[in-house]
């Protein structure tokens, strides 16, 4: 059974989706690839407590890793780019082809910026950390102006403000 929550963030609304008490979904309005809202299940704040604390935090600079339990969902490939994802140091950027070397297929760059684009936990699996070949700011599904305030966040070059 899924429950979900909306919080407010420094980067417009957050809804927090949860399935059988675990985080699975973080999504920000007209998020791509947003699952529709009537698949978010009943609004209810209560599995949601400590994911609100560490999102919390972050925005306030405190924390620079989260260790919420997280419940996935897609295919292998997918988690294991997720994987990848939460491995990126806070701050800290990788390009696709350095991501696809990473899982031992240099080519699959292109397959790894389409499972970044669904990763279904933004923020908390930092999708926002990937950029292009030559270091620009490339595709984001919350929107480029999100990633980029998300990285200079990171990078200790912006304050978080109310989107």
């Amino acid at each position: 059974m899924k429950q979900h929550t909306v919080i407010d963030s420094p980067y417009g609304a957050l809804t927090l989706v949860a399935e059988g008490g675990v985080l699975c979904g973080v999504y920000m309005t007209d998020q791509r690839h947003r699952p529709p809202q009537e698949s978010f299940g009943d609004r209810d704040g209560r599995p949601f407590g400590a994911a609100e604390e560490q999102l919390a935090a972050y925005f306030a600079g405190e924390l620079t890793d989260f260790t919420l339990e997280l419940r996935l969902n897609g295919t292998p490939f997918q988690r294991t780019v997720w994987d990848r994802l939460r491995r990126i140091p806070y701050g800290e950027t990788r390009t696709y082809g350095a991501l696809a070397a990473e899982l031992g297929n240099p080519s699959a760059s292109r397959a790894v910026g389409l499972a970044n684009g669904r990763n279904p936990v933004s923020i908390i699996v930092p999708c926002h950390r990937v950029v292009g070949a030559n270091g620009d700011l490339t595709g984001y599904g919350g929107g480029l102006h999100r990633k980029r305030r998300l990285l200079d966040f990171e990078r200790g070059t912006a304050v978080p403000e109310l989107f």
